[in-house]
């Protein structure tokens, strides 16, 4: 039996009737949503089932069932109503999904959807049923793929807590970045290393443990944090522990360690060990109700089917009104391919064919136009630049987003730190086996706005989008060999006039 099913025989035979309408009309603006949002909603599935970073995701909606399941008894005891509070819900998630939209971020899109969900069940059950069913609520927010943003700054604090216990036990090591130098060889605390799997999946777990396990608000709190806190410190002592046995043991040798005892069993043991050291402070019995329908005021009798047919309507037009928005404001903001788009010449510099010490080439998948060269000056130094142009930035063809610009994916190459940002631009440096370095300098222009900020980029775009202004976007690479390249890039950049006069020398906007 479903939990749907068991909310349609609650206790009372009077109470069934409310409960199957106001069930069914949830169905049907649920049904209606995911149609409508479909593409994000395949967007997210795709991501639980390819990811494994989110693989956890598939289990929380059968998770959703079960707390609803488990709730049955108690929810009978209150009736549904419609509750114009939930129409606040929809809009805001409405909104996320318009500015996720606009701006190219998906996972504003992903839980603007989400939300808009929530927003549902509040509206058609009403505010006494939504408090019966607030962490289960709550906990679908764990549908939404996030927390691959968090992965420079673990991998960073992976890397100073190696640091710090290779320090203890004795083992010289330098640090740049996140890669780290011992005399047995070269580390790298690559992005798959940074513990983004582990720590999402176990703050998922933790708030599912602190709701079924505890009562107290502070308990609940606290073991949150250890779930936290511990898997990152776990993770740190699993990176340490790796290099430590590459130390005494080799590299090969090290590898199968950690595949074998780290990927199965080390993160095991600590989910046991955090569960156990929680269990001594469980103050919930296996038999203790969910929540307490007495405590919860009953907020008004069950909605006739027009009325609900009414709210399911004005919720759904209020989920819509987004895409006609974008829609309109698309045709009236694309923007065409320049007549020009080269090269320029640069004064003191001259194309060039040299090798490179390691290949390397700038990503704008999906730009309508890329133009790319090696430029040298009299002295030998070099060059390499790439300008790409985008008309009209749609799904799959933005500016902005994973893998575009000077850091190429799937490549050997890795970033190892940020350096200072040049006016209006952004500098990192990058490194290959060898160990090969590169200076980047990356700057991206939204309409007459140019920048080194992904953040300030994504806005541009999103109030072109909304607006209907000029969506046309360039990305500029510029790159030198070397660990201490920067004046090389500088130069040819003074050279050149300035970022805003070459990118216009190539656009065609000067001579």
């Amino acid at each position: 039996m479903s939990a749907a099913e068991a909310l349609y025989r609650p206790e009372t035979t009077a109470a069934a009737g409310p409960w199957r309408r106001h069930l069914s009309f949830l169905a049907f603006a649920a049904l209606a949503m995911l149609l409508i949002f479909h593409r994000d909603v395949l967007d997210m599935v795709s991501i639980w089932w390819t990811s494994s970073t989110f693989n956890h995701c598939l289990v929380i909606l059968p998770i959703i069932g079960w707390l609803v399941w488990n709730r049955r008894n108690e929810l009978a005891q209150l009736t549904p109503s419609v509750s114009p509070l939930g129409y606040l819900i929809v809009a805001g998630g409405a909104v996320g999904w318009l500015l996720g939209e606009a701006a190219g971020v998906s996972l504003a899109r992903h839980f603007g959807v989400v939300l808009m969900l929530q927003g549902s069940v509040v509206t058609i059950l009403g505010i006494a049923v939504t408090r019966g069913l607030l962490f289960p609520l709550a906990f679908a927010l764990f549908l939404v793929p996030f927390g691959e943003e968090f992965v420079p700054f673990l991998q960073s604090i992976t890397a100073e807590l190696s640091m710090l216990l290779l320090g203890l036990f004795g083992l010289p090591a330098h640090i740049e970045g996140v890669f780290i130098t011992t005399p047995s060889g070269y580390f790298e605390v690559a992005e798959a290393c940074s513990g983004v799997k582990f720590l999402i999946a176990m703050v998922a777990l933790g708030a599912l443990a602190a709701n079924l396990c505890f009562k107290s608000w502070w308990k609940r709190a606290a073991f949150l944090g250890i779930c936290v806190a511990v898997p990152i410190m776990a993770n740190g002592i699993r990176a340490f522990g790796t290099i430590y046995i590459a130390d005494r043991n080799g590299i090969e040798f090290a590898e199968g360690f950690d595949h074998v005892v780290y990927g199965w069993f080390f993160f095991a043991f600590v989910i046991i060990a955090v569960l156990a050291l929680g269990w001594k402070f469980f103050d919930r019995e296996i038999d203790d109700p969910a929540f307490d329908p007495g405590a919860i005021a009953d907020s008004g009798a069950a909605a006739s089917p027009v009325r609900l047919g009414a709210f399911a309507l004005a919720l759904l037009t209020l989920a819509a009104a987004p895409m006609l928005w974008l829609s309109t404001s698309a045709i009236t903001g694309s923007g065409s391919v320049p007549a020009s788009f080269t090269i320029p010449r640069v004064e003191g510099w001259t194309r060039t064919d040299a090798q490179m010490g390691y290949p390397w080439q700038a990503t704008y998948a999906g730009a309508d136009r890329i133009v790319e060269g090696r430029y040298s000056d009299a002295n030998g130094r070099v060059v390499d630049i790439a300008i790409a142009y985008f008309a009209n930035q749609t799904e799959g063809r933005e500016l902005v987003s994973f893998g575009q610009g000077g850091l190429p994916v799937d490549t050997e190459w890795s970033r190892v730190e940020d350096t200072d940002a040049p006016p209006s631009g952004h500098a990192y440096r990058i490194t290959a086996p060898g160990p090969e370095f590169r200076e980047v300098f990356e700057y991206m222009r939204i309409g007459t706005l140019t920048t080194g900020s992904e953040s300030r980029a994504k806005i541009e775009t999103m109030r072109a989008r909304l607006l209907g202004g000029d969506q046309s976007a360039i990305g500029i690479v510029l790159s030198a060999e070397g660990r201490d390249a920067r004046d090389i890039i500088e130069s040819f950049l003074a050279d050149s006039g300035g970022i805003e006069t070459l990118v216009d020398r190539v656009t065609g906007l000067a001579d």
